[in-house]
């Protein structure tokens, strides 16, 4: 696909297509309170977002264009700007909880604080974690925004279905944050054992 991309078209403007799409998400999700439809919309909008997400990098690579602390900086913050309009979005949906849809956003914001950590400890940069990225999350939202038409609340009708989604998530993240700080501490602290020095 990055090769049949016209030439005007930059990997600038696949992150500009992506962000605002991210953004358009979070929108579509606090209109679909009054209007399920909109629901529709956000699926239109996750696709957009994972266009321009997937291959803005790709793009650039194909070019021969890379710049890569250009890339990552503007990439990541995007991405935590983005993370907040669409958790906002789901907290004034209606469909989600405000303490789930804040707990979902604490934990992605520590997730990515601990790559951003590694990739500068360790040098090494994690998008996914145990084959769970960023791709596998769209998807699950698509599914949810569908499954909302006919299950938006589950269990006898005693739960949203997002909150039982978001709970899991929770749970998934905070796993996942513990595993992988606490590997990456163990590994650092046999990488760099304290070396006495003798004074002079």
């Amino acid at each position: 696909m990055a090769e049949r991309i016209p030439a005007f078209i930059n990997s600038d403007h696949l992150t500009a297509l992506g962000f605002l799409a991210q953004l358009l998400t979070g929108l579509s999700y606090a209109i679909s309170r009054s209007d399920r439809m909109w629901l529709i919309a956000g699926i239109g909008f996750l696709t957009l977002n994972w266009l321009g997400d997937s291959l803005d990098g790709t793009l650039a690579r194909v070019r021969n264009q890379q710049r890569p602390r250009y890339g990552f900086y503007v990439d990541h913050i995007l991405d935590s700007i983005g993370c907040v309009a669409l958790l906002g979005g789901l907290a004034l949906s209606g469909y989600m909880n405000l303490l789930i849809a804040v707990g979902l956003l604490v934990l992605f914001l520590l997730l990515s604080i601990q790559s951003y950590l590694a990739t500068y400890a360790l040098g090494e940069f994690r998008m996914s974690f145990w084959s769970f990225g960023p791709t596998e999350l769209r998807l699950l939202l698509v599914v949810g925004n569908l499954a909302l038409f006919r299950w938006p609340w589950v269990l006898h009708g005693h739960y949203r279905l997002f909150d039982i989604g978001g709970a899991v998530g929770i749970a998934g993240m905070a796993t996942m944050l513990i595993a992988f700080t606490a590997r990456n501490i163990v590994r650092l602290y046999r990488e760099e054992p304290i070396r006495e020095t003798r004074p002079d």
